[in-house]
């Protein structure tokens, strides 16, 4: 089980991008977190695996603090928290294989890491994790000649070669159109059910939370402001869409839709 308790993260600018935020998921569930752009949810899952430290409050997973672990115990506790970014994060010069198998420095040397060398079973496991993606056919590709939907499928797998039991999506379909949207959503649905991973992942998009989230919060301003399940989430009133996105926000296209307003919140 993940708990966030008493969460609070402020920036060096004094920006609080999270505020007291407490919270569970157990282990098994995928956890949708919702909110505008700003309202804390990026910096939520980077806390997690630690890629910037928290200002107060603790993050326990499976009864290990994650907030208080440094050096090795913290390698080891990344190994198992991977990771898919919005924009891919990928090395675009290098091919698609290298990418993926950066998914294994965890499991590496230093040294080997370095001169880029991998066991035979990191390149089986590689090549295992890309057919699963449906990429294995673009190994030898260079990153950037592939298409925003193949590329976000990269990072899934390169995710996947961390062995993990929890993956952070932060808004892993922004940037892509619905076709494709719902196609790298349905890959972490099936890590989800079949692997019974983990996924805790950020969206804008209410029909994909309907869809695919088994539980959701709700975060405006850095604070918790909603939390249900996917029935609360079909049957939420705009009331508690307006708690989420503020009052001069509007759904497009009716409950299953997004958010926008006059100022172009997504």
């Amino acid at each position: 089980m993940l708990e966030v308790r008493n969460l609070t993260k402020v920036y060096d600018d004094g920006t609080v991008a999270i505020k007291n935020l407490s919270f569970s998921v157990q282990e098994g569930e995928f956890l949708a977190v919702i909110g505008l752009s700003g309202s804390g949810k990026s910096t939520l899952l980077r806390c997690i695996n630690r890629l910037i430290d928290p200002t107060e409050g603790s993050i326990f997973w499976k009864g290990t603090d994650i907030t208080s672990l440094e050096g090795d115990e913290l390698r080891q506790m990344r190994r198992k928290i991977g990771m898919v970014f919005q924009h891919f994060n990928l090395v675009k010069r290098s091919s698609v294989l290298t990418n993926v198998l950066a998914g294994r420095l965890g499991y590496t040397s230093s040294w080997n890491s370095l001169l880029n060398r991998f066991s035979k079973k990191d390149h089986e496991l590689a090549k295992q994790a890309m057919k699963r993606l449906g990429i294995e056919s673009q190994a030898l590709k260079r990153a950037d000649e592939l298409s925003g939907g193949q590329q976000q499928r990269v990072g899934i797998a390169r995710a996947l070669m961390q062995d993990p039991e929890i993956i952070l999506a932060d808004e892993p379909v922004a940037s892509l159109d619905p076709v494709l949207s719902h196609s790298i959503m349905q890959h972490l649905e099936e890590l989800n059910r079949e692997d019974e991973m983990t996924v805790l992942c950020s969206l804008h998009y209410l029909d994909l939370v309907q869809r695919y989230a088994t539980h959701v919060i709700g975060l405006r301003a850095g604070k918790l402001v909603y939390q249900g399940d996917q029935k609360d989430i079909r049957s939420m009133t705009d009331d508690q869409f307006k708690e989420i996105y503020g009052e001069e926000a509007v759904r497009l296209g009716g409950i299953n839709g997004t958010v926008a307003d006059a100022g172009g919140m997504r």
